[in-house]
C-alpha cells in the first residue's frame, strides 16, 4: 500500500454471493411501457432541451413538486430537476458516499468508507452492467443524468464539492432507498486495521455500548374488513434522519402516476403510492448479511489460498485506488491491495482467519425492481416485481385498491443450512457453510390478507406481523430473525386490536398513540426498588416524589408531561448501567433492565437522572417540551443547534421507548435541550377508495434552504402529528398552486 499517482485501476466486480447467484426476471411486468426510444443520438444540450419542452412542474402551496411528462424519460428529468433545486447539497453526498468518492471532499478521514464501498461497488463494472441493461432501463438513467446535468447548466451559482457532471451509469451505485445500505455492516475499524495493518480500537458504537437512537421504520395496512368505510388503509410512517427524502408526485403519458418520498438522487418514489397500490418499507431483521471465517495458507512465493473443502482456492487480489483532499485543497491518491474469496471481498481478520463478507450486490436487478414497484396496479403486480428478488434490507406492508393487504420479508434470502449460526462468522473452508440459491416468495414468512385485518412491522419480528394469523417461529428457518421483539411490537399490536372500524384520521391517531410500553414494563421495577428501601435510607427521602411522580404515570408522552421527562433520563441511565451487562448475557437491553437490572441500579440511575435534570434545567421537574425540541437553522447535513436560537416542543420521544412516533434527540456541545435530528420523516396514510385520498406531513419542508418558505412551513404540523391532505388529483391541485414552470425557465 502506499501514495500512487495514477488512477482508475479496473477491478472485476467481487460478487457477495457463491457462485453464481441469479434472481429470474420471469414473470416480471413488461417493460415495453418503458421502451422509450433513447435519445443518445441527439446532442447533449439538444436532448436537455427537448426533455424539458416536455416537461411541466407545478409547485403546491407546500413547495412539493408535481411533475407530469410526456415519457416516463421525461418525467425523471423533472424529478430530477426538481429535487436538484430543492437540495442538490443531500442528491451529491449520497453519490460521493455510494461512488467511494467522500474522501475528494471530506479528506482522507473518510478514506475507510470509501474503500469499504467500493471493495463491492466497482465503477468499471457498473459501466458494463449499464451497457447491459436493458432499453428502456438506459433511457430513465440517462434521463437522470441528463435532469442533474442541464440542473447544474442553467444554476452555474450552483458550486458541486466533488460531483460536477454525472453518468447514466451511475443510478447502479445507489440502486435501493433505505437508509443504510447493507455494505455499512462492515465495521470501519476492523476495515482500517485489516487494511491499514495496524490496532484499531473497536467504537464503543460498534460494540453495542452507546445509547443509539433505533433506526427503522413503522408500516401498517388495514383490510376493508376493519375499516369504517370499507376501503383499505396504509400507514407510511418511516423513521430516518431528517431530510433525509424529497417527497414528490410524477406522472407520465405512459401511465406513470406515483406520489411518495424518493431518497435525494434516486429516481423513484421508495415510500409511496401510486392510484392503486401502495407500499411502506421497514427494515428487516432478517439475516442475509453473512461472514465465512476464511482459513489463509501463504505459499513460499508469497501467493495467498484459501482452503475450500479438500482443495486450495487461490485469494482474489484487486488494487483500488481511491483519491482524497489534501488539506491545500488538492487532490492525492492512496492505493489498496485488496482481497477475495468466493464468498465476498476480505473486510477484517479475526482469530487468525480472514473474514469475507457476503451480501446481495445485484445492482440492475435492484433498480428495475426499485422503479417497476412503482407503476403496479395489482398484488399480483407488485409480486411479480418482487420476482427479482433484489430487496435485501427491507420488509414490505402492502395495501391496494381492491382491498388487499400484505406482508412480506425481503425477498434476498439465501437458502442456508441452519445447522450453522449464521449470526456469527461460519467455516468458509467447509462447503457446507456456502448458500445455496435464494428462496421462492412462498417460502418465506408472509402474510396476505389475513383473517384479522390487519399486518404491521415495526422493525420487530415477522411472528407477530398479523396477531394470531402471524407466521409461526417454528415453521421457518432461525435466520429469519435476528432482532426479536422491540417495545414498539406491544403497542402496534395493541392499537390494531383496538377497534375495526378505522378511518384515515383514527390510523393517523394510532400512529401518534403516546403509549410507551418500555415504560410500562420498566417502571414497576423502580416504584418496587424504592419500596424495598428500608426507612433510614437517604434515597427513601430524596427519591420520594420522582418515585410519586413515576407511579402515578399513566406512561404517556406529552409536551408539559413531567413524568415523561424523569422516566425518559432515568431510561437513558439505566441503559448507560446495563447495555454490556445485557451483551454479555446476549439479551436485549430492554429485557436486561426489566429482568435483571438490580435496585441499586435502578435507582442509582433514577439518582443520576434527577441530578441531571436538576443541573441542566434548575429543577427536576421539567415538562417534556420544554426540553425535546426541533430546531432548523441551517440547510447543512450536519447541524448545529444552540439554545439560544428558536425551536418548538416536540411532544413524542425517542422509539427506544415504545412509541410509534419517534424523535431520536439528544444534547449536543453547547446545549442542555435535546434536538432531533431522526424519527418521524414523512409521514403519510392512504385510503385506496374508489377515489384515493391521502394526508402527509414532510419533517420540516420540502426545501434545503433557509430563504426558502417551504424550508421548516411543516415543522409546527409534523411536531403535532397534523397530516395535511395530500394533492394526489388534479382537481385537488386547484386552488393550491404557487407556481408552475418548466426545467430551466
Amino acid at each position: 500500500m502506499g501514495h500512487i499517482r495514477k488512477t482508475g485501476v479496473s477491478r472485476r466486480r467481487v460478487l457477495g454471493t457463491a457462485a453464481g447467484l441469479a434472481a429470474t426476471a420471469a414473470g416480471v411486468p413488461s417493460a415495453a411501457a418503458f421502451a422509450a426510444p433513447p435519445e443518445r443520438t441527439l446532442p447533449e444540450q439538444a436532448r436537455w432541451r427537448r426533455h424539458a419542452a416536455r416537461v411541466t412542474i407545478t409547485r403546491d402551496d407546500w413547495g412539493i413538486p408535481h411533475i407530469v411528462g410526456r415519457t416516463n424519460a421525461d418525467a425523471v428529468f423533472g424529478m430530477m430537476y426538481a429535487q436538484a433545486e430543492d437540495d442538490f447539497n443531500r442528491i451529491e453526498q449520497n453519490y460521493l458516499v455510494a461512488l467511494g468518492r467522500l474522501a475528494e471532499a471530506e479528506g482522507e478521514s473518510a478514506i475507510w468508507q470509501d474503500l469499504r464501498q467500493r471493495l463491492f461497488l466497482d465503477p468499471e463494472a457498473l459501466k458494463k452492467d449499464y451497457a447491459r441493461s436493458p432499453a428502456w432501463l438506459r433511457t430513465l438513467m440517462r434521463a437522470w443524468a441528463d435532469g442533474l446535468n442541464y440542473y447544474l447548466a442553467t444554476h452555474p451559482e450552483v458550486r458541486p464539492r466533488v460531483l460536477d457532471r454525472f453518468e447514466p451509469w451511475m443510478p447502479l451505485s445507489f440502486s435501493e432507498g433505505s437508509i443504510g445500505g447493507d455494505i455499512e455492516s462492515v465495521l470501519l475499524t476492523r476495515l482500517e486495521a485489516f487494511y491499514g495493518r495496524r490496532d484499531v480500537p473497536m467504537t464503543d458504537e460498534e460494540r453495542g455500548l452507546v445509547l443509539r437512537e433505533p433506526t427503522g421504520s413503522n408500516g401498517f395496512a388495514i383490510a376493508p374488513s376493519h375499516t369504517r368505510d370499507g376501503h383499505a388503509l396504509l400507514l407510511i410512517n418511516p423513521h430516518t434522519s431528517f431530510f433525509f427524502r424529497s417527497e414528490q408526485h410524477v406522472t407520465s403519458g405512459e401511465g406513470l402516476n406515483v406520489y411518495g418520498a424518493a431518497t435525494w438522487g434516486q429516481f423513484f418514489i421508495y415510500q409511496g403510492f401510486n392510484a392503486h397500490t401502495g407500499w411502506m418499507h421497514t427494515t428487516a431483521g432478517v439475516d442475509n448479511i453473512d461472514e465465512f471465517a476464511e482459513t489463509i495458507v501463504t505459499g513460499a512465493d508469497g501467493t495467498r489460498h484459501y482452503r475450500y473443502g479438500d482443495e486450495l482456492r487461490p485469494v482474489t487480489t484487486k488494487t483500488i485506488t481511491l483519491s482524497f483532499r489534501t488539506e491545500d485543497g488538492g487532490l492525492d491518491e492512496r492505493s489498496f491491495t485488496t482481497f477475495a474469496t468466493h464468498h465476498g471481498p476480505i473486510v477484517r481478520e479475526a482469530d487468525g482467519k480472514w473474514i469475507a463478507c457476503a451480501l446481495m450486490n445485484k445492482p440492475v436487478e435492484a433498480l428495475k425492481q426499485s422503479f417497476l414497484r412503482t407503476t403496479t396496479g395489482s398484488y399480483a403486480d407488485y409480486l411479480r416485481v418482487a420476482g427479482l428478488k433484489a430487496n435485501s434490507s427491507n420488509n414490505t406492508l402492502f395495501a391496494d385498491s381492491k382491498g388487499e393487504i400484505a406482508f412480506l420479508m425481503p425477498q434476498f434470502m439465501p437458502v442456508r443450512d441452519d445447522r450453522f449460526d449464521y449470526r456469527r462468522p461460519v467455516d468458509g473452508s467447509d462447503p457446507a457453510t456456502d448458500w445455496r440459491g435464494l428462496h421462492s416468495l412462498d417460502s418465506m414468512p408472509h402474510v396476505v390478507n389475513p383473517e384479522n385485518g390487519w399486518v404491521f412491522n415495526v422493525n420487530n419480528w415477522p411472528w407477530t406481523a398479523a396477531g394470531a394469523d402471524s407466521p409461526k417461529a417454528a415453521d421457518y428457518p432461525r435466520y429469519f430473525d435476528r432482532v426479536g421483539e422491540n417495545p414498539r411490537g406491544p403497542q402496534a399490536e395493541r392499537v390494531l386490536s383496538a377497534r375495526d372500524d378505522f378511518t384515515p384520521q383514527t390510523l393517523i391517531e394510532a400512529a401518534f398513540d403516546p403509549y410507551l410500553t418500555a415504560f410500562a414494563r420498566l417502571v414497576p421495577g423502580l416504584v418496587a426498588a424504592w419500596d424495598r428501601l428500608p426507612e433510614g435510607d437517604g434515597r427513601k427521602a430524596t427519591l420520594a416524589g420522582p418515585v410519586g411522580l413515576l407511579r402515578d404515570w399513566d406512561h404517556r408522552w406529552a409536551a408539559d408531561s413531567t413524568a415523561t421527562s424523569v422516566a425518559v433520563f432515568w431510561g437513558e441511565d439505566l441503559w448507560a448501567l446495563t447495555s454490556q451487562a445485557a451483551a454479555d448475557a446476549g439479551t436485549s437491553v430492554w429485557d436486561y433492565m426489566a429482568d435483571r437490572a438490580s435496585d441499586a441500579q435502578r435507582l442509582d440511575a433514577l439518582e443520576t437522572a434527577t441530578r441531571r435534570l436538576a443541573r441542566d434545567f434548575g429543577r427536576w421537574k421539567v415538562p417534556w417540551g420544554d426540553i425535546n425540541r426541533y430546531q432548523r437553522n441551517d440547510g447543512a447535513i450536519v447541524q448545529r443547534f444552540s439554545d439560544a436560537k428558536p425551536s418548538i416542543p416536540v411532544p413524542f420521544p425517542s422509539a427506544r421507548w415504545g412509541s410509534l412516533a419517534s424523535f431520536g434527540a439528544r444534547a449536543y456541545p453547547g446545549t442542555k435541550r435535546y434536538y432531533g435530528t431522526s424519527g418521524n420523516s414523512f409521514v403519510a396514510v392512504v385510503e385506496f377508495g374508489p377515489r384515493l385520498r391521502a394526508w402527509a406531513v414532510t419533517a420540516g419542508g420540502a426545501s434545503g434552504h433557509p430563504d426558502s418558505p417551504h424550508f421548516d412551513d411543516q415543522a409546527e404540523r409534523y411536531a403535532r402529528g397534523d397530516l395535511r391532505p395530500v394533492y394526489f388529483h388534479a382537481d385537488d391541485l386547484e386552488g393550491h398552486i404557487e407556481r408552475r414552470y418548466r426545467p430551466g425557465s
